[in-house]
């Protein structure tokens, strides 16, 4: 696993284009629309489901999930601007 969650390095707006780039086409990754396919959850929301800190050591690995879903992994780098990413999402859903 990962030793830190967000490496001073870390680049949130890089990880906004991660998202972009391996899961927009299924999952919301904003802070209102609904993802493009129904049973993926929107981004924003993922921490009500679970922490998301568990998804690091499966981003660096390769995420394998019960349903069709693509197989990529990150570099450890790309796990760090990742996960900054999704916690500015949680962090807006606590603003409000």
């Amino acid at each position: 696993m990962c030793a830190a969650l967000t490496p001073a390095s870390a680049d949130q707006e890089q990880g906004r284009r991660l998202a972009q780039l391996y899961c927009a086409r299924c999952h919301s990754i904003d802070r209102v629309s609904p993802s493009p396919l129904k049973i993926a959850p929107p981004f924003r929301t993922l921490h009500e489901r679970y922490p998301v800190e568990m998804l690091q050591e499966a981003l660096a690995e390769g995420i394998v999930t019960g349903h069709p879903m693509p197989q990529f992994s990150f570099e450890p780098d790309q796990v760090g601007d990742f996960m900054l990413f999704l916690k500015s999402l949680e962090r807006s859903q606590a603003d409000r």
